[in-house]
């Protein structure tokens, strides 16, 4: 589909003791997997492989394979510990405990997670558990490892990332680490601000013109452009948003074309391209989740959208203006479920437009007001908008022009602006 990373969740060995069973239920039965945030068993811990997805051998081959496919690897580093976890007998001051003694499972109410301990900063012997989550690190990046999705960052002290990130930096500039932090604004920033070159957004949940209009300019245009950015995922493992649970195929192809052009960096999770929805009810979480058990899925099941992101990561590649995150040009459409918005670059040699149907259930048209001055064209000169998703051309004049879209037919214009 043209994505240039694969993010892969803990490939560590996972525990047995309290593991969870399909869908997070506490009673695990003969064949169930557990889930992979469990990190740890007699098999080794964070710097092991999980037997059953294969060896080193096998991870060297997929390595390489990503290499010569052009495919940069991202990984989650996930500072969980299963009871079964060496560091629990090696280490057990590096862990809560309880006042009877025993070890502290993780929660984040009303979730309870008895398969999890989560590791204690504030220990006694905190430059051991530093290191030891430092070598982490260099331990991945010398498996072949570039980027790194940390989960729950906001959780950890801020001085100890501001620590690692510049040890890690030190050896290796090139790492990115990717804030998983869904949190407060400013502990979002603050991470960003001590490391984070890439941050998780609460743009899953801006559903409407006037809430990704406000959020965008946010992140786009105001004084977080200089040190925060935004990676737009449509979807996680943790997160199935109502607007994809409602929508339909139509609201996957409208969320893919807005994360993938108004942020210059975007991810989805495995299943999106065939419009996968089913949810628990009355929950944003996917049924038969992937967290606790092995999925086969159909690549080609009917109904799904392979060949649009194929498209959409083509048209990314292809467009200089889409590669820039900063300064994201909101344009006026007289429709509120019509969002129509411009990016380009410094010189004005790529302009992209894009309009997008909000309403994955009904038709909508708008007049579109095209800035021709901000884009050097003459008001009185006809221009070329191509369309680059379906490959139509309009020869469009003047500074507005009319646009159409149905989840029957097209959900978004990706437009590029071109002069006669």
């Amino acid at each position: 589909m043209g994505f240039d990373v694969v993010y892969l969740p803990p490939i560590h060995p996972i525990g047995h003791s309290f593991r969870k069973g399909k869908n997070n239920s506490l009673v695990a039965v003969p064949g169930d997997v557990g889930s992979p945030w469990a990190i740890g068993n007699k098999h080794g811990g964070h710097m092991a492989l999980e037997q059953q997805l294969g060896t080193w051998d096998d991870w060297n081959q997929f390595v390489a394979t990503c290499r010569e496919l052009g495919i940069e690897i991202a990984l989650d580093y996930v500072m969980n510990c299963s009871p079964d976890h060496p560091y629990v007998a090696e280490h057990p001051d590096w862990f809560f405990h309880r006042p009877d003694g025993s070890i502290k499972y993780a929660e984040n109410p009303p979730k309870k997670y008895q398969d999890v301990y989560p590791l204690n900063f504030g220990t006694s012997d905190r430059a051991g558990l530093w290191q030891e989550m430092l070598e982490i690190f260099l331990f991945w990046i010398g498996k072949g490892v570039t980027t790194f999705r940390v989960d729950n960052p906001h959780t950890k002290p801020v001085p100890f990332w501001e620590w690692v990130i510049g040890e890690v930096h030190r050896q290796h500039p090139q790492v990115i680490f990717l804030a998983e932090a869904f949190t407060k604004p400013k502990m979002m920033r603050l991470l960003a601000k001590v490391g984070f070159a890439q941050s998780y957004t609460y743009f899953t949940w801006r559903d409407h013109k006037h809430d990704l209009t406000e959020y965008v300019s946010e992140l786009t245009c105001g004084e977080m452009k200089e040190y925060f950015t935004g990676n737009f995922f449509a979807n996680t493992p943790d997160i199935l948003p109502p607007i994809l649970q409602f929508g339909g195929r139509p609201a996957f192809i409208m969320r893919a074309v807005l994360a993938a052009t108004l942020s210059s960096v975007y991810g989805i999770y495995s299943g999106y391209e065939l419009c996968e929805n089913e949810a628990i009810p009355g929950k944003e979480e996917y049924l038969d989740s992937e967290k606790y058990e092995i999925k086969m899925r159909d690549w080609k099941a009917p109904g799904n959208i392979v060949d649009i992101i194929t498209r959409i990561n083509q048209i990314r590649q292809e467009c200089p203006a889409l590669q820039t995150y900063n300064n994201v040009l909101f344009l006026n459409a007289d429709n509120p479920n019509i969002l129509a918005y411009a990016k380009m670059t410094e010189d004005r040699s790529d302009i992209v437009i894009c309009v997008v149907n909000l309403d994955p259930f009904h038709a909508h048209h708008s007049i579109l007001h095209v800035p021709l001055g901000t884009f050097g064209i003459p008001e009185d000169e006809q221009y070329q908008a191509h369309d680059l998703l379906s490959g139509e051309r309009y020869r469009w004049h003047g500074p507005t022009a009319y646009v159409e879209l149905a989840p029957t037919t097209k959900m978004a214009h990706i437009i590029k602006v071109r002069r006669w």
